[in-house]
């Protein structure tokens, strides 16, 4: 039984906010999947690959979403197998270009010169970027030299400690707002960071836990607090400056939506060997 446009209207007026949107994100979703994308709208085309190839920012400072395949240089990862599909799924090609740090895709996308990227949601970047809802979860960690006095994260934000971040990092970002007491020292990137600890820089390292630990592994005397200071949440984002980013923001979070449920994101994960984090859900 199909309702009537005003009943329908009424019927979602008096649900809560959260369940009105999560049925509009259903009934979008279900649009984008019914046809191909580009027989449903060329506008959103224009604007979500106005080159007509998707370009893809993929960052390879963090070894979660993606790296460098030893043998081919090429870009491979859990970003990487997204990004391929959303292309497929949308008939359009796409274009990997790297970047070393997630604040410069956010910079490339700010200026137009890319397209989609995958970056942690943050309120600071959300001016200008769109996210869909998070695909992974990653989480953010201290570590210290092994006869630091520092044992729990709680105790780090003291005056007289100094936390050393990538400048730009979502964890730089969150600290920023959160760290009342301690100072925060920036490097160039998230992984200079535990290279700038060592050479004598601060007395905490921050940073994604697992590019903590692989760079942990080229000096002696380190240890990791226990637990978390942040959950890292990972999204898609889009630039907010293109006319259709909205339509295509519900268009990409149906496809994250399916790719989770799938069991897709989970057997990249399980394929590129990725530990330490979980999909989102």
């Amino acid at each position: 039984m199909k309702m009537k446009p005003r009943l329908a209207a009424v019927f979602l007026y008096h649900l809560p906010m959260k369940t009105t949107l999560t049925l509009l994100l259903l009934f979008f979703s279900q649009i984008s999947f019914s046809q191909p994308m580009n027989q449903i709208d060329a506008k959103m085309i224009q604007s979500f690959a106005p080159t007509g190839t998707l370009r893809v920012g993929i960052n390879l400072g963090n070894p979660v979403l993606a790296g460098l395949d030893a043998g081919t240089q090429k870009p491979k990862g859990v970003t990487i197998d997204i990004a391929n599909e959303i292309g497929k799924r949308a008939g359009i090609p796409i274009e990997l270009v790297p970047f070393q740090t997630a604040g410069s895709t956010v910079d490339a996308i700010k200026t137009g010169k890319i397209d989609l990227i995958f970056v942690a949601i943050d309120p600071v970047r959300g001016a200008d970027v769109s996210y869909t809802p998070p695909y992974i979860q990653i989480e953010g960690a201290y570590m210290v030299k092994a006869d630091s006095n520092l044992k729990v994260n709680e105790y780090v934000d003291r005056s007289g400690v100094e936390i050393v971040v990538g400048k730009g990092s979502a964890y730089d970002l969150f600290l920023t707002r959160e760290i009342k007491n301690a100072t925060l020292l920036r490097a160039a990137s998230s992984q200079a960071v535990v290279d700038d600890f060592m050479a004598g820089k601060g007395n905490v390292a921050a940073g994604v836990k697992q590019q903590l630990e692989s760079d942990a592994k080229r000096y002696n005397g380190l240890r990791m607090l226990p637990g978390r200071f942040m959950v890292i949440n990972q999204a898609i984002g889009i630039p907010k400056a293109r006319p259709e980013f909205e339509k295509t923001t519900i268009y990409l979070s149906g496809i994250i939506a399916d790719l989770k449920s799938s069991g897709f994101v989970a057997e990249s994960m399980k394929r590129h060997g990725i530990q330490g984090a979980r999909v989102a859900e």
